[in-house]
């Protein structure tokens, strides 16, 4: 279904990768909506990935881009406008690494080098991308820009290990550089916290299963799927919510503020 919420509306998507990403969902409504877009993610990634059919579906380019590089960051946003035909209206960051993780690495024990690749992907790639868009000055008024966090970055979950540090990270650019973007350019600048979803970077966490049936029991709603934060996402892009910015915004089906539930205890009763 459409209400045309983005026609007119010219954008960039990180991080689409298959039909299970966040990303993936966002492009396909943003299409439904009206929208033209670029779809970029890293080389590495676009190899792995199916993302040629998504571009196909959507009628979109892939400009592929290192999210850590300054110098692919500004040679996607140039050439984004150029092939869209004018200056940006939406930016998802949807992008997130941890090297530990992959390695098995426990938190005690994290291999620095490690740790600081997982950081410079998952957080301050969004400082880059919006230094970059605001010196080039890439997007209208009112334009809006969102990444994808967890409440991770508020809560210990033993097993996101060095990602929670990341999440923070995140969340503190949005708020400090909404205030400069707003200031500047009215440019509002949010995160998005999800639900835990059955992603490939998602089920990659130890115990992603069992804390995916443990979130859905702890949320009144239900765990958020991956569609419906594709239509927050779209909502945050509109004009609907323009007065919206520098704000972590929870998308997880009421967890964040249930203490617990009458599920979780019934099966603490049940031992």
């Amino acid at each position: 279904m459409s209400n045309n919420l983005l026609k007119g509306k010219r954008g960039i998507i990180f991080g689409a990768l298959n039909e299970q990403s966040i990303a993936w969902k966002v492009a396909e409504r943003a299409h439904e909506e009206g929208a033209e877009f670029i779809l970029t993610n890293a080389p590495i990634a676009m190899r792995m990935g199916e993302i040629n059919a998504l571009a196909e579906k959507t009628g979109s380019k892939i400009i592929p881009a290192d999210a850590t590089s300054v110098e692919d960051l500004e040679k996607l946003i140039t050439e984004s406008m150029e092939v869209l035909g004018g200056k940006l209206d939406f930016i998802l960051h949807s992008i997130g690494m941890s090297v530990n993780v992959r390695k098995g690495n426990h938190y005690t024990n994290e291999n620095y080098d490690y740790t600081v690749k997982g950081f410079d992907v998952s957080a301050l790639s969004f400082h880059k991308l919006l230094q970059s868009a605001m010196k080039l000055d890439a997007l209208n008024d009112w334009g809006s820009v969102v990444a994808l966090t967890y409440i991770a970055a508020q809560r210990i979950f033993p097993d996101y290990n060095d990602m929670a540090d990341n999440k923070s990270y995140l969340e503190s650019i949005a708020r400090s550089f909404g205030y400069h973007y707003g200031l500047a350019k009215k440019v509002r600048v949010n995160t998005i916290s999800q639900s835990p979803t059955m992603t490939t970077a998602g089920s990659g966490v130890k115990g992603f299963n069992q804390f995916i049936n443990y979130s859905e029991l702890m949320s009144p709603l239900g765990n958020a799927k991956a569609e419906d934060c594709a239509n927050y996402c779209i909502a945050m892009f509109s004009d609907l919510t323009r007065y919206v910015t520098m704000q972590n915004l929870y998308h997880d089906g009421g967890f964040s503020n249930t203490g617990v539930t009458q599920a979780v205890m019934d099966r603490f009763t049940e031992i």
